[in-house]
């Protein structure tokens, strides 16, 4: 496990999360798939927005479960809040908005097919 610090293009937003990107993955769905985004969950308690609180704006579709935020600046998406299956609270990191990550291999990304959910 490790702290990466994360933010949006412009630096508005800025945050720490605590993660071993273990898990990266892809989604298929219209808006993860027009974004490109490498997605890592965390529980919500290893998240910590740093600043930029007042500059997110808030986008939901579909079941709208997700809060995907973006800075109303620059319009980067650097992670989103919802839910795990259990109820828990967990934020949904954009890995692309992480400084120092590692050079990602995408064959190791699990695929997650959120187009047909």
């Amino acid at each position: 496990m490790r702290t990466y610090d994360g933010q949006c293009h412009c630096g508005a937003v800025r945050y720490q999360a605590r993660t071993d990107l273990a898990a990266m993955m892809d989604c298929n769905c219209t808006n993860c798939r027009r974004r490109g985004w490498v997605l890592q969950s965390v529980p919500a308690a290893d998240f910590r927005l740093l600043a930029g609180e007042d500059e997110l704006t808030t986008y939901r579709f579909n079941t709208g479960r997700i809060a995907h935020l973006f800075c109303r600046h620059c319009g980067i998406q650097p992670f989103a809040r919802g839910r795990d299956g259990e109820g828990n609270e967990l934020v949904m990191l954009n890995v692309n908005c992480l400084e120092g990550l590692p050079v990602i291999d995408r064959s190791t990304i699990m695929h997650w097919d959120g187009l047909h959910r």
